[in-house]
């Protein structure tokens, strides 16, 4: 039963609560939906500041009951070598779509970072060659830390090459991960050269120009490029878009602030080169990689129906649970 006010959920309460494998299938699910007609579509709105930016993102989903969330992000680069602070901070607030009752506010840190992870690996499920055993995680932060937990539950990721500008992050993602999931993990300075030798990489850094060419990247790669989720972000090459089956979270996003939106300014690609959204995959209507050889990019942005099935999610375990406190406004 929901408890009668919102319930108030901390960083800890939301890292108990969210299990990844859990949130993989919320966030498969929810684009599913969204291929139904039985979603929201996401919206964004952004505000850069030095070193980093806000964005709200928000969006609804259909699940057993109607839901709403909105998320209120701080994504600041250097926080943790400045202020000792995580990258991402922010809040999420999750509402009933039936009444507009706010049902929850959450630490969105955990859901941000596991629901991105979970989509790269609903994408990888579609786009990357079934045996895929050698990953390239370009960004050894939070992100890169779930990026490959998550493709571990979903290829038979057996060695792994890290790589970050700091390359004492590298060696630590190497030294702690490594064992934990019993993967071979080797820490790089030249992420070209790892990426030549990979089945599948991840960029999931603050570059704010290419570092990946497409002399890089070989026949039958699967890429999911995270990092580029403002406009000045980059880590591609732009011939590695045109030259790759490209699939987008949300065309209208990607084409605003992922990778999609340097190749269209620079008009190397139109929008309908894009071959699908990956809800129109999952969802059965357009088909992810059909050969061994392609090359296929997953422009991820991040977009708020993820947010929505974490955060219902994570919701429903803590009604069941009886986890976090109740806050109830005055009359």
């Amino acid at each position: 039963m929901n408890p009668e006010g919102t319930l108030l959920l901390g960083r800890r309460d939301v890292e108990r609560l969210l299990d990844l494998d859990e949130c993989i299938a919320a966030v498969e699910e929810a684009f599913r939906l969204l291929a139904q007609g039985r979603a929201i579509p996401s919206g964004i709105l952004g505000f850069p500041y030095p070193d980093g930016g806000f964005h709200i993102k928000a969006a609804g989903l259909d699940l057993a009951q109607p839901y709403f969330a909105a998320k209120i992000n701080g994504n600041f680069f250097r926080n943790r070598e400045r202020f000792g602070l995580p990258a991402i901070q922010g809040i999420v607030l999750l509402s009933d779509g039936r009444n507009g009752r706010p049902l929850a506010l959450m630490d969105s840190s955990e859901i941000t970072t596991l629901r991105t992870g979970a989509a790269t690996a609903v994408a990888a499920r579609v786009l990357a060659r079934p045996d895929s055993s050698v990953v390239t995680v370009c960004g050894c932060g939070n992100q890169g830390r779930a990026q490959l937990r998550a493709l571990a539950r979903v290829l038979p990721i057996a060695k792994a090459y890290a790589f970050d500008m700091d390359a004492d992050a590298a060696e630590r993602f190497a030294r702690e991960l490594g064992p934990a999931l019993e993967i071979d993990i080797e820490s790089v300075r030249d992420p070209g050269a790892a990426v030549r030798g990979s089945d599948v990489c991840v960029t999931c850094t603050p570059s704010r120009r290419p570092f990946l060419r497409r002399s890089d990247v070989r026949a039958g790669t699967f890429l999911a490029a995270v990092g580029a989720d403002a406009p000045e972000k980059r880590e591609l090459e732009t011939e590695i878009l045109t030259e790759s089956r490209l699939v987008v979270d949300s065309l209208e996003q990607c084409a605003t602030i992922g990778e999609l939106h340097h190749a269209l300014e620079e008009g190397a690609l139109e929008r309908s080169a894009v071959h699908a959204e990956l809800s129109e995959i999952v969802g059965g209507a357009k088909p992810g990689r059909e050969s061994a050889a392609e090359i296929t990019v997953f422009d991820s942005t991040g977009v708020a129906l993820e947010d929505v099935a974490a955060a219902a999610a994570v919701y429903e375990k803590a009604i069941r649970a009886g986890v976090g406190l109740v806050w109830k406004s005055a009359e």
